[in-house]
Parts: structure tokens; C-alpha cells; sequence
């Protein structure tokens, strides 16, 4: 399997909801060093998994959609405990709309899966990998 890693960041500020978040339950800020990696069982007729520009932009441009939030503000995510595993799979999920809609050029839609990493520090993040 092929990978091809594109990284960015992007800083938000919220709280949580439940007695097993602690002092987390008040209003906080993270920032969150994002890496998006695409997979493929062989490369494309270029000789790529993606093309790591569009990867990059679209990571890029998704992640402004959140930065310098407070999460607990937007609509988008009413209700929800927006964790690091939480933000992971949504924007998992954004990127694989992306794809999907042709922004990363046609050959990415034979991408068998993106695996979105969020890592909140040196010694903690959290994962989402789904087919695309």
C-alpha cells in the first residue's frame, strides 16, 4: 500500500460536556497539528497516490473552516463533544467529500482510504481512518 502524508494546523476553542472531562468541561483552547494520509494499493498513471499540492490545499481549506473557532459556537456542531477523535472523523469525512467532488484531481477517486491523525501534543493524539 502507497501513502502520501500532507500536514497542517489549526488552532479552536470549546468545552465538553460530562463529569469524565473534568476541568475540560469549562472552555478551553487546542491546537491540533493535522496530518492527512492517502492510501493506494498502486499508483496512478502519473506515478502518484495524490497530487500533494491538492492535498495540501484542501487540508489547508478545510481546516480554515474551524480555525480560530469556538467549536461551541457553531451550528455544525451543536450537541456534540468535540473531541479529538470527534474532529478526526469529521474532517476524514470533509477531505472524502473533496475527493469525491473532484478537487483533488480524477485520480484520486481510486484512493482505497484516508487516515485523518490530529495530534493534540508530543504524546497524545487520535485517529480516524475510513475508505473514501
Amino acid at each position: 500500500m502507497y501513502s502520501l502524508n500532507v500536514r497542517d494546523h489549526f488552532m479552536i476553542a470549546h468545552s465538553f460536556q460530562g463529569e469524565v472531562f473534568g476541568p475540560a468541561q469549562k472552555l478551553h483552547g487546542a491546537t491540533y497539528v493535522v496530518d492527512a494520509t492517502f492510501r493506494r494499493a498502486e499508483l496512478d498513471g502519473d506515478g502518484l497516490v495524490v497530487d500533494i499540492g491538492l492535498a495540501a490545499n484542501v487540508l489547508r481549506t478545510i481546516l480554515g473552516e474551524m480555525n480560530y473557532r469556538n467549536l461551541d459556537d457553531e451550528p455544525a456542531f451543536a450537541g456534540e463533544n468535540t473531541t479529538t477523535e470527534f474532529l478526526a472523523r469529521e474532517i476524514h469525512e470533509r477531505v472524502a467529500r473533496a475527493v469525491q467532488a473532484g478537487e483533488l484531481g480524477e485520480g484520486a477517486k481510486s484512493l482505497a482510504s484516508i487516515c485523518v491523525t490530529l495530534n493534540e501534543s508530543h504524546v497524545a493524539w487520535g485517529s480516524y481512518e475510513g475508505p473514501v
